[in-house]
């Protein structure tokens, strides 16, 4: 063989060893392999196991054919052995799916098998688990059926259970709300009848298994319909066990109709970089406690809490700082709380043509009219307002309003030239929330309308800490050095005029209009 035949028959040796080194690394990755292959074992086992469990009960239906006659639950079983052996066939399909990858999948396949990995023990443990509490159940059955004694007496325990709860505290707990909050009266009264409900369920129950009871404690006669008594049993003891649980869910839910409050967006960073990079935004929580619907002043805490939130949350409010990201009026339940973003504190506000309420009045000066906050409530407004309170016209409130009336959220801007009021970008918030980390980190400086800070603090109408941080805090009247709260008005402006155009707001998380 000659050298240039020689030197040929290397370079294809070379090149095919380096294919097959190629195609031993191009597959899965072997500890991949090895969990497929464990999955596949584990999968067979359930498979087996899920057999056994089904012939173990039918083994026990037929054996105790009295017990479960009566008893509502083995009606299911056969349902759920179904579900079963159904979520095994889906898992085998994909385990097949598996197999295939497994022999001729490559590295870049690695994504796609685990996803398919995942999918197959999420229905083989789904299987495991509906196979193992229906054969629990029906072995718990048949265990209780040879004891009817002890079941008497504990049917007896529950029912006495339910017969000393009190329902005297919620009655009156519902009552006061439904005086203080009329149109929650429907709703409060069908809830307070479905606690009622329970006792008048149990009392039903424990007097039509009076017989039943007194023959089980003595001893059982032929032909005792047992699976009918324990079904009896377990309604007792359902309700007795929820009886207190659903009074207090009750007693709570009539108790959040004399809560407002809101969650104020004060602060928002982003830490890490890459896969590792977490998003966390800083929510104050305010929460104004009132004694009863007519109440003048209630009882205002506040908490704040860092929290970390998924990127999409994170962008959906980038834009909402110092904003209320959720606000909940008194007379409502925390789950119809309002999840629009809008400017902290305006949910406060009367409409102008009612001219006041609990909270503040209307005044006009120098031919404006600008919302005042009343005394009693300069820690609600400090709070909202991030301890800078600046006197908000009616025009403001307008806008606020027609945006609020789309489900849009209101920037503050009469239009696209102007830089908004309210949030991120706005003018405000770049001065309330200087000191807050967005503000120290330069987020505001990104903001196309950055501007500098303290541009209202020499107004006459700003609160002591917006002219001089720090310094004397405490309330004041409206255009008055006096720390006292000015009496309540009826004052009625003429009719707005002001109509914000369209193109000022945004829906929640949504783009710019």
């Amino acid at each position: 063989m000659s050298r240039s035949q020689l030197r040929l028959l290397a370079v294809v040796l070379t090149v095919l060893i380096a294919v097959v080194a190629f195609q031993a690394f191009d597959r899965l990755p072997g500890g991949l392999r090895a969990r497929i292959d464990s999955e596949r074992t584990a999968l067979a086992t359930a498979q087996k196991q899920l057999s056994a469990a089904q012939n173990a009960v039918s083994r026990e239906i037929e054996t105790n054919a009295g017990l479960f006659r009566s008893l509502p639950e083995s009606q299911q079983w056969p349902g759920r052995f179904s579900q079963a052996a159904a979520n095994l066939q889906s898992a085998d399909a994909r385990m097949r799916d598996l197999t295939k990858l497994e022999k001729d999948g490559h590295y870049q396949d690695r994504a796609k098998a685990e996803s398919t990995l995942a999918t197959v023990r999420r229905l083989r443990n789904a299987a495991e688990s509906q196979a193992a509490t229906t054969q629990a159940e029906a072995t718990r059955f048949v265990d209780r059926a040879k004891n009817l004694p002890a079941e008497a007496q504990q049917m007896e325990r529950d029912y006495h259970s339910i017969q000393a709860f009190d329902l005297a505290p919620l009655k009156a707990a519902v009552a006061r709300a439904e005086s203080d909050w009329p149109e929650k009266k429907t709703d409060l009264e069908t809830r307070l009848g479905g606690v009622a409900g329970l006792l008048a369920q149990a009392d039903g129950v424990w007097q039509s298994t009076a017989k039943a009871r007194s023959e089980a404690a003595a001893g059982p006669p032929a032909g005792f319909d047992t699976g009918a008594l324990l079904s009896a049993g377990d309604q007792l003891k359902a309700a007795a066990d929820s009886l207190p649980k659903k009074a207090a869910e009750l007693q709570a839910l009539a108790g959040q109709l004399y809560d407002v409050w809101d969650k104020i967006l004060v602060d928002m960073q982003t830490r890490g970089s890459g896969s590792s990079r977490e998003y966390q935004q800083k929510i104050r929580t305010v929460r104004t406690r009132l004694p009863n619907a007519a109440a003048k002043t209630g009882a205002t805490s506040a908490e704040e809490q860092w929290a970390s939130v998924p990127q999409a949350t994170f962008n959906a409010m980038r834009n909402n700082l110092g904003m209320a990201i959720e606000h909940k009026s008194a007379g409502k339940y925390d789950f119809e709380a309002e999840h629009v973003a809008e400017p902290a504190g305006f949910a406060y506000m009367a409409p102008p043509s009612q001219g006041s309420n609990q909270y503040g009045y209307w005044e006009n000066r120098g031919g404006q009219s600008f919302w005042v906050w009343y005394g009693q409530y300069a820690l609600l407004r400090d709070l909202l307002f991030n301890h800078s309170y600046r006197p908000l016209p009616r025009d403001d409130w307008e806008g606020y309003r027609t945006y609020r009336d789309r489900g849009q959220t209101y920037y503050g801007r009469e239009n696209e030239s102007n830089p908004p009021k309210y949030g991120t970008n706005g003018t405000t918030t770049q001065d309330r929330y200087a000191g807050s980390t967005y503000g120290q980190s330069g987020g505001f400086r990104n903001s196309p309308y950055a501007s500098k800070s303290g541009s209202y603090r020499d107004s006459p109408y700003a609160t002591p800490g917006a002219r001089s941080p720090g310094g004397d805090s405490s309330p004041r009247s409206f255009g008055s050095n006096r720390p006292s709260a000015p009496p309540e008005r009826s004052f009625r402006p003429p009719s707005p005029s002001f109509r914000p155009p369209p193109s000022a707001g945004r829906r929640f998380g949504g783009r710019r209009r």
